[in-house]
């Protein structure tokens, strides 16, 4: 099917494409969910990731696979998709939580790399609908996402495709049965460009997505910055806007490394940080596991404490935190991954007011703990102690976060009267969340601030400053 360009504001070209304004609910979301489920959730086993190691010879899942199921060749991947029921997946649960977390938006995975599709589609018999759990779950998530007040994306990961079952062509397996090339292809070789054939269906599925779901956002991971995209993805981002424009909704797409120009999408980093205030909205995607996106046995979980860090750091910057969960092949949600988010909520009923619509200050923040900035940083940091402070503004407030438990003297630096940082001098104080008066005194060196008896938190804390201008 030949895709053309429907009417509509943009053109298939960067110039046009670079008119594109990224949409005032996803810079006030601040936190959306990622949801990694397929049936790599099955094996639970490395990673998400399984469906490619298990066919390269000298990776540990290889031998896993080996010693657990018996030879690649009477058991492939495709024998993993019966055993990946659903039985228990309920998508408005699912969505009942994540607003329980605070997040905003959700962006479940349509497709990853390993070509099995979590919808109902003609253009693949590899498909949730058909096999596996006999379900649309895209479209379940999406109706749960409506019902409770969630904005709905989802993400393509459909690129990594080209190569990825390519290990099953170096020895005997199931890949190499023409019976199942339409999930193990075309597994070409890394480093070859994809050819007409690929691309064009990769445009397809993504437009079918478009036209299905109507997605606020659509996620792209990475790989699709190899220059045999660059025409696609001018004419998908075109084909994207315009449909979202004739049906009156603001949408964005996600891009990692250089695969657009900034100004025609929303840049991701995944599991990463960036040093300070960037200009243009973008987003951090990263999990709430260390060592994997999809379930595995033996997760590495991160601490509330550690993730909220991170949500405040990187909303200090500008950002907004797509935080990932890995469900069951079962489709429950591991406990850990509950209390997780949870816990995360419990902060935002507090101190969201800090957080959600909220923009950058002046500086994002102050104090001795450096961030490494880059991909896949996420844990490099050392513990943020109570000298860390990041900030951000609402018309009228100016609102400081420490970054650990405060102690009963504060002095925030960065809104001291020498710095002239503010352009007016602050009016109230107040703890998030706390009834109590706080006495406070703005100063030349900083803004003192005394916590009264009998206030005592264990973790993150925010400072609301309001300031009267002229």
């Amino acid at each position: 099917m030949i895709i053309s360009t429907p009417p509509g504001p943009f053109q298939p070209s960067w110039d046009s494409l670079e008119n594109y304004q990224t949409p005032d609910w996803y810079q006030d979301a601040k936190l959306g969910i990622f949801i990694h489920w397929g049936a790599y959730s099955v094996p639970a086993f490395g990673s998400e990731w399984y469906p490619r190691q298990m066919y390269l010879e000298s990776d540990a899942v290889y031998k896993h696979h080996l010693e657990t199921y018996g030879s690649q060749s009477e058991f492939g991947y495709k024998d993993f998709i019966p055993q990946f029921k659903a039985e228990k997946f309920n998508a408005l649960e699912w969505l009942e939580l994540f607003k329980k977390a605070g997040a905003k938006y959700i962006i479940p995975v349509a497709e990853h790399h390993d070509g099995f599709a979590m919808y109902k589609t003609k253009l693949c018999r590899w498909n949730s609908f058909d096999m596996g759990p006999k379900r649309d779950v895209m479209q379940e998530l999406a109706e749960a996402s409506h019902k409770v007040g969630i904005t709905f994306g989802l993400s393509s990961h459909r690129a990594e495709h080209w190569w990825f079952f390519n290990g099953g062509k170096k020895f005997e397996s199931d890949v190499q049965n023409p019976e199942y090339g339409d999930l193990y292809g075309p597994a070409a070789a890394e480093g070859t460009q994809p050819d007409e054939e690929f691309l064009n269906d990769w445009l397809n599925r993504c437009t079918e997505l478009v036209d299905r779901f109507h997605p606020r956002v659509f996620y792209f991971d990475w790989w699709i910055e190899q220059p045999a995209f660059a025409p696609y993805l001018r004419r998908f981002a075109a084909y994207y806007y315009n449909r979202a424009y004739a049906h009156g909704y603001p949408a964005a797409i996600n891009y990692k490394n250089e695969s657009f120009p900034e100004k025609a999408a929303v840049f991701d980093i995944e599991r990463g940080h960036l040093a300070g205030i960037r200009d243009r909205f973008w987003q951090t995607c990263t999990a709430l596991g260390k060592n994997s996106w999809g379930y595995i046995k033996g997760m590495e979980y991160k601490l509330a404490h550690e993730v909220i860090e991170d949500l405040v750091d990187i909303v200090s910057k500008n950002g907004t935190l797509l935080l990932n969960v890995g469900p069951k092949p079962d489709g429950t949600i591991p406990p850990e991954d509950t209390d997780l988010l949870l816990a995360i909520g419990k902060w935002l009923d507090v101190n969201g007011e800090a957080i959600y619509g909220t923009r950058p200050w002046v500086v994002y923040g102050e104090g001795p703990t450096e961030i490494q900035a880059g991909a896949f940083k996420d844990t490099d940091r050392s513990a943020f102690t109570s000298q860390d402070f990041r900030f951000t503004t609402k018309p009228g407030a100016v609102f400081a976060i420490m970054m650990a438990a405060p102690t009963k003297n504060i002095e925030i630096r960065s809104l001291g009267s020498d710095l002239r940082l503010l352009s007016a001098k602050i009016d109230t104080v107040e703890l998030l969340g706390s009834p109590h008066k706080i006495k406070w005194q703005q100063v030349g060196s900083g803004l003192k601030i005394e916590l009264p008896d009998g206030v005592n938190l264990s973790g993150a804390a925010a400072f609301k400053c309001s300031y009267k201008t002229e």
